[in-house]
């Protein structure tokens, strides 16, 4: 990269070599007092004085300029432009009016290196005391409309530049933090996934690997059968965990039933299930969301819960705030289902899912079991009742 972007500072000495060729571009327009010091019929001694002059003020607002936006203090600012100001108006009274386009000079300088509200006075100071010099210095009347125009133009114009640079600064530094957000989100929802995933064909591996040892010696073509079951359940797994890193899938009602009486039954629980996974229309988001709210709640029955009898019911019903899908996931068992989730998985994990779907999640103990309410928007769909 051989140029320096906007808002950016020097990296290299290559940089800061194209940083200087452009700012040196504009001192150029001291020509005049150049000349004035070559033919101007100064003596020698005020030659020698005009040139140091010339050069110091030369370095110092080539420094306030390159120092600009590193943090120094106003009054520091103020000082700077305070010494390039006087300085300004001694060349101009002892050297001649050749010399007030240093004043030009000191408004860019003001409107590059102070804040606006301050630049707003600093720029028409600076210009009201190039006219006032231009009127006491023999000749300098002639040179008003030729600096007094440059003077304000440069210098607002200057304080644009600067806070283009600093919104630019502050869009790369936004930009910067919505990356890290999106990518921390992306870690937490790959987190989600797995867990859902995961943990529910783990469990329901585990289930049926206990059932075919139990039925292995005795009854082994049905141990044979829930190896086979092992073998679709583990393969399925993991396309779902491949689909899961990519970001493509979708769970939908339907699959996620028919798992859960899978599930369900492997493990001993007597299910109810909805016959139909839910009316038509339902938006996607919300389908997904309750589908892993189904897997979550049937995860937790198997592992934790103990219980013998599950019931899942799916409502439609209308509110103040529109049409909702309801899910509701019952059992009787005694067991803890939140034992042993972690934040960010789990319930917790599935709250979020539901809250971005523009649902909600109620979790709690109920009179003989556990009860899990899930909810979410359906769309303009039609009633329908209870499959449990």
């Amino acid at each position: 990269m051989s140029g320096v972007g906007i808002g950016q500072r020097p990296e290299n000495r290559r940089q800061r070599a194209v940083k200087v060729m452009w700012t040196a571009v504009w001192l150029a327009y001291l020509g005049a007092p150049v000349n004035d010091l070559l033919h101007g019929g100064h003596a020698v001694g005020v030659q020698v004085l005009g040139w140091t002059g010339l050069g110091c003020f030369v370095v110092w607002y080539m420094l306030l300029l390159f120092r600009t936006g590193r943090g120094e203090r106003t009054g520091l600012v103020l000082g700077s432009l305070a010494v390039l100001a006087a300085e300004s108006t001694l060349l101009a009274l002892t050297l001649g009016r050749a010399w007030l386009v240093l004043f030009v000079y000191v408004s860019i300088a003001s409107g590059a290196a102070l804040p606006p509200r301050l630049a707003r006075w600093t720029i028409p100071g600076a210009s009201a005391l190039l006219t006032a010099l231009a009127l006491v210095v023999p000749g300098g009347s002639s040179f008003i409309a030729g600096l007094l125009v440059p003077a304000l133009l440069g210098g607002f114009a200057m304080t644009g530049v600067r806070e283009l640079i600093r919104t630019t600064i502050a869009l790369r530094e936004a930009r910067a933090t919505v990356a890290r957000l999106a990518a921390n989100e992306e870690r937490l929802r790959l987190a989600r996934d797995l867990h859902d995933l995961l943990g529910h064909s783990l469990s329901l591996i585990t289930l049926k690997s206990e059932l075919a040892g139990r039925m292995l010696p005795a009854r082994p073509d049905e141990a044979a059968r829930q190896v086979a079951d092992i073998e679709k359940v583990s393969r399925q797994a993991l396309v779902d965990v491949r689909e899961a890193v990519t970001g493509y899938r979708r769970p939908r009602l339907a699959e996620e039933i028919a798992g859960a009486r899978a599930a369900l039954t492997a493990a001993g629980v007597r299910a109810e299930l909805p016959a139909e996974p839910g009316p038509p229309g339902v938006p996607e988001d919300s389908e997904a969301a309750l589908a892993w709210a189904l897997r979550e709640a049937v995860t937790n029955v198997v592992r934790h819960s103990g219980a013998r009898r599950c019931v899942v019911g799916l409502l439609h019903r209308r509110t103040l705030e529109g049409p909702v899908l309801e899910l509701s996931v019952e059992d009787d068992g005694s067991g803890d289902p939140t034992a042993g989730h972690t934040p960010g998985n789990g319930l917790d994990g599935l709250t979020e899912r539901l809250e971005k779907a523009g649902g909600a999640l109620e979790a709690g103990r109920v009179r003989g079991g556990f009860r899990l309410v899930a909810r979410v928007p359906a769309g303009p769909v039609a009633d329908i009742g209870s499959g449990a």
